[in-house]
């Protein structure tokens, strides 16, 4: 009976460390970000394309401005972490993406993050590559000091 405790007891603490370690994504992407790279359907967009994108990430909302359009694209993201890769789904609820949920898969590294979306709102990509071909999406934010 005391081994059962012990055990029990050090499994208990294994499991807390191991969720101590693990990051929460939710958090890690919370913040403003300015692509660096971005790349459409296996075509690398312009520079004076991916400078005029913003990305802003906040408790579960989104808002990507683009500098020229009249409405920011607004809505929300849900993360699935339990995935591999990890994905998550954007749902559109203002802008010129109204109504629409694309489906992607991403990666977030300190001041990085790295996301392949299918604008063609089927399943997330499985790895993060945008090939001609697809309507997949990739591309990669730092994160803007505020």
């Amino acid at each position: 009976m005391k081994n059962l405790f012990i055990t029990t007891v050090v499994l208990a603490a294994s499991l807390i460390a191991l969720a101590a370690d693990k990051p929460d994504d939710s958090k890690a992407i919370q913040g403003v970000w300015k692509p660096i790279t971005a790349v459409l359907a296996g075509q690398p967009l312009p520079p004076p394309s991916i400078q005029a994108i913003t990305l802003k990430l906040k408790d579960n909302c989104y808002e990507v401005t683009v500098e020229g359009q009249a409405a920011p694209d607004q809505g929300t993201w849900k993360l699935h972490t339990a995935t591999e890769p990890k994905s998550m789904s954007i749902t559109s609820t203002n802008g010129p993406n109204n109504g629409k949920t694309f489906p992607a898969i991403y990666e977030v590294t300190g001041d990085t993050l790295r996301v392949c979306y299918d604008l063609s709102g089927a399943s997330p990509p499985k790895t993060f590559e945008s090939v001609p071909g697809t309507k997949f999406f990739l591309v990669t934010y730092k994160r803007q000091k505020q």
